[in-house]
């Protein structure tokens, strides 16, 4: 793959910020990620293997979508992201829109972007043309299933006329979904699943393509 990987992207922004941001702000966001990878418990979510209920997520036309019709021809690729406006998110989705979309929609296999965000922002497609679907997941349901939702340390609960990530999400919650991959069969087991608790560490394609062996033909 000529699309330079994603960690050496985040690294170019993480390096920018460096040049940027005052140290107060730099120090902040690395203190909360640091949080977030001390407190990752990967024995609190499902793993391979595991079967999950059927669930509904919700497209950007506002119209539920049961995960039977999503997994009707499983696999299906599913790419959590935080929201919208993320910086980390909006390199990570057209990283996987170069990467994996064409590979993917070759094999007939779904590529699907979840977040919490409700409705569902059209930035990332719209400033990215996306080739594949955004979908919200509705009150965290799936996110929490998955054990991939967070609060963050400095934002424990909503306090009236306070400016909170909920605005940014339309949901009434500081909860945020964690950057994660997970590979579904049609029978809603998990194949694979990868998650990070830091939003500056995300699952590269080449390890997605990876747990697809229908796909190995196709990648060059």
């Amino acid at each position: 793959m000529s699309t330079r990987s994603l960690a050496a992207q985040f690294a170019e922004l993480q390096a920018e910020r460096e040049r940027s941001w005052p140290k107060e702000q730099l120090e902040k966001n690395a203190a909360q990620r640091r949080v977030l990878v001390e407190r990752f418990d990967p024995a609190r979510r499902p793993g391979a293997g595991d079967q999950l209920a059927p669930f509904t997520l919700v497209d950007a036309d506002g119209r539920a979508v049961s995960s039977e019709t999503l997994l009707a021809h499983g696999p299906a690729v599913l790419v959590f992201f935080r929201f919208g406006g993320c910086p980390a998110c909006n390199i990570a989705l057209p990283y996987y829109n170069e990467t994996l979309e064409p590979v993917l929609s070759a094999a007939g296999i779904p590529l699907l972007a979840v977040s919490a965000q409700v409705p569902v922002d059209k930035g990332p497609t719209e400033r990215h043309g996306l080739r594949f679907p955004t979908f919200s997941d509705p009150d965290y349901a799936l996110g929490r299933t998955l054990g991939l939702t967070f609060l963050p340390e400095d934002q424990p609960a909503v306090q009236p006329g306070q400016p909170w990530i909920g605005a940014t999400l339309g949901t009434q919650s500081y909860e945020i979904t964690e950057p994660a991959v997970v590979i579904l069969e049609s029978d809603h087991t998990i194949r694979y699943i990868d998650a990070s608790p830091d939003w500056l560490v995300r699952t590269e394609a080449e390890t997605v393509l990876a747990q697809l062996p229908e796909v190995a033909a196709t990648v060059s």
